[in-house]
């Protein structure tokens, strides 16, 4: 379920909880959790999850068995728009994709698409704004996570970049 009404009541567990309450509803995620975020990470919480890729992507030929999503947002951040991170974690190939709402790379513009291969930044550029209540950034995102993951250029084990 998606709501749209009001952003002024919007506050950052509350996001928080529904964003939890939609990926526990789906029966592809386990192990849904809210959680503190800690001091290296932004933002006051993220919502963690775990799937099988092979049941998220209806494909039973994706090479690994469980990835990790995390989602957090900052709805209070007093800018002009909701700062988010949502990322695809699959620790097995030290692999992290995702997008970023944030002020850490400016020359990428408002929301960064970014691609780490262990602790090494591979690719990181523009992506697409959204201007939309946050429980429609994830939906948004979700939706085009599993075309972003089998878009990832594989050489020798190591992720290179997208196509």
């Amino acid at each position: 379920m998606i709501f749209l009404a009001n952003r002024d009541g919007l506050d950052n567990k509350r996001i928080h909880r529904r964003i939890k309450n939609r990926l526990q509803s789906d029966s592809v995620f386990s192990s849904v959790q809210l959680r503190v975020s800690t001091p290296r990470e932004p933002g006051p919480y993220r919502v963690t999850a775990e799937t099988d890729p092979k049941d998220f992507f209806g494909d039973s030929s994706y090479p690994i068995e469980r990835v990790r999503l995390e989602i957090g947002f900052d709805v209070e951040a007093g800018t002009d728009a909701d700062y988010y991170w949502i990322s695809w974690i699959e620790p097995e190939r030290s692999l992290l994709l995702g997008w970023h709402q944030d002020d850490d790379h400016p020359e990428h513009g408002e929301v960064h698409f970014q691609l780490n291969q262990s602790d090494s930044v591979t690719l990181r550029e523009s992506a697409e704004y959204i201007d939309k209540h946050p429980m429609a950034v994830v939906e948004a995102r979700l939706d085009q996570l599993p075309d972003v993951i089998h878009a990832v250029v594989w050489e020798n084990g190591t992720a290179t970049g997208i196509e």
